[in-house]
């Protein structure tokens, strides 16, 4: 009886053993460490979050090769012209800094490095444009208002403390030092546009704010301009809109509505114009799918992952499409090769009228050159059908350009982005039928295929001279077969 005892005890005793072998050790609670008020360096930071710190510094790093068809950006550590990728560009940009030099962003590590080693014929708007780039924005804009706006583009960057002028995204935009909450920091510029929306701050959840510190910066912006061509403010142009509603209708009423948004004289046409940059938040908020359901920005650039017994967002932020689809597994049970076929399809679909509307645009663009060249020779032209051409030539132009600034190739909301193209290559045919009417109308013999002259515009750019790129060129996919 004894025996039989002692055999159960210890069999108990090893079944007790192996469970406890088996089951997983709890995970570590995060420590919230102390960091001194208005620290920028991210070393300071890391010292108490170090996953973190380290998963900033891995962007640093090239981006895989070959796991995204369309963006890029800092791939194998190289540098792509959109300029070549899509030629009508540099004739629909020249005129302005867009038209000169146009690269794919290579992330937040290189974002100052990125306007440092742009070509230095392409004049850059001080203040203004170092607003979405360097974590001490916030701090000049206060101590400066808007005199930092005006500075020129090097003397606005000196002012930034010398060993953190290369600084890009930092994690005091995003963060309270005090509980490494999320925060807005820029309250200038998103705080303000929220106002103009009615969006009570008080109110916002977390996962709101896993999309508005994000928002910060990967929204359009205007640059105000004074008469003598000084940037005077910048602000977000969500005037009439609502949150998860601010349509690309909306952001050309608005920067069409004053003559001092207009930033640079399209040089093909001659007409003064605004512009549109990284319009990620407009296009994603706008009743996406993704948006509908709920999901943030941080959930599928910046998905939970373990390190060691630790969770921890990854803060080596990037396309899904170069994670191997990490984030989207949280949610899809689909194989990679499934859910990458997928984004590539939606991508596809919405180059292709992407590509379409630009050739279209820059047709009338070419069209508009030579309807001034016969004014200047002579010829009279209807003022009706020239103004109603102009209007329409403008409201495709910022649709194309929306589209193309910004960065997911029609990802981020499918249905938006072709709703918008298809509205832009509308505008666009009904701007050529109106000119090549009033050109007909004035005597002047229209050819049927217009030159673009392409090789004007992509050759010989800038102080570097920089050539059209013939390999990184996108066709559009869905061309018809010769």
């Amino acid at each position: 009886m004894k025996k039989k005892l002692l055999a159960v005890l210890m069999t108990s005793a090893l079944s007790a053993v192996m469970v406890a072998s088996c089951t997983p050790p709890e995970a570590e609670k995060v420590k919230i460490g102390e960091i001194p008020d208005g620290a920028v360096d991210p070393a300071i930071w890391g010292k108490n979050y170090p996953e973190e710190y380290e998963g900033w510094k891995a962007t640093a790093q090239p981006t895989p090769e070959g796991k995204s068809k369309y963006k890029k950006g800092n791939d194998g550590g190289k540098v792509y012209d959109k300029l070549s990728e899509y030629p009508f560009n540099a004739l629909l940009f020249n005129g302005w800094g867009f038209g000169i030099e146009y690269n794919e962003p290579r992330g937040h590590f290189h974002m100052m490095r990125d306007q440092e080693e742009v070509d230095s014929a392409r004049v850059k708007a001080g203040g203004s444009c170092l607003s979405f780039k360097t974590p001490y924005a916030p701090k000049l804009a206060e101590k400066y208002g808007l005199d930092y706006f005006s500075k020129p583009y090097n003397e606005a960057k000196n002012l930034i403390p010398e060993e953190h002028r290369q600084l890009g995204v930092a994690c005091i935009d995003c963060h309270d030092n005090k509980d490494m909450s999320l925060k807005i920091s820029r309250g200038f510029t998103l705080g303000k546009a929220l106002q103009t929306i009615g969006v009570d701050q008080t109110k916002l959840t977390n996962q709101d704010k896993r999309v508005l510190v994000c928002a910060q910066c990967h929204v359009s912006y205007v640059v105000q301009k004074t008469e003598e061509m000084k940037s005077k403010d910048v602000f977000f142009p969500w005037e009439g809109s609502k949150m998860g509603n601010i349509p690309i209708e909306n952001i050309i009423k608005k920067i069409r509505s004053d003559k001092s948004y207009g930033e640079w004289t399209q040089a093909v046409t001659g007409f003064k114009m605004a512009f549109i940059r990284h319009p990620e938040f407009e296009m994603f908020s706008n009743k996406s799918v993704h948006w509908m359901a709920g999901v943030a920005c941080a959930d599928c650039h910046m998905p939970y992952t373990k390190v060691g017994t630790k969770k921890v967002s990854d803060h080596r932020i990037m396309s899904p499409l170069k994670n191997d689809f990490k984030a989207c597994q949280q949610c899809h049970s689909e194989t990679t090769e499934w859910l990458r076929e997928q984004v590539i399809t939606i991508q596809d679909r919405a180059a292709s009228q992407f590509i379409r509307s630009g050739y279209a645009l820059a047709t009338v663009a070419k069209l508009f050159e030579l309807t001034h060249q016969q004014q200047a020779a002579g010829k009279q032209i209807d003022k009706a059908l020239y103004d109603q051409a102009k209007d329409d030539y403008e409201e495709g132009f910022y649709r194309n350009l929306f589209f193309g600034a910004e960065n997911s190739l029609g990802f981020h909301n499918p249905t938006e982005a072709m709703r918008v193209l298809g509205d832009s290559i509308m505008h666009a045919g009904k701007a050529e039928a109106l000119l090549r009417q009033a050109l007909t109308k004035a005597g002047v013999d229209v050819p049927v295929t217009i030159d673009l002259e392409l090789k004007k515009y992509t050759d010989n750019r800038g102080a570097k001279k920089l050539m059209f790129k013939p390999e990184q060129e996108f066709k559009d996919p869905y061309a018809a077969q010769k």
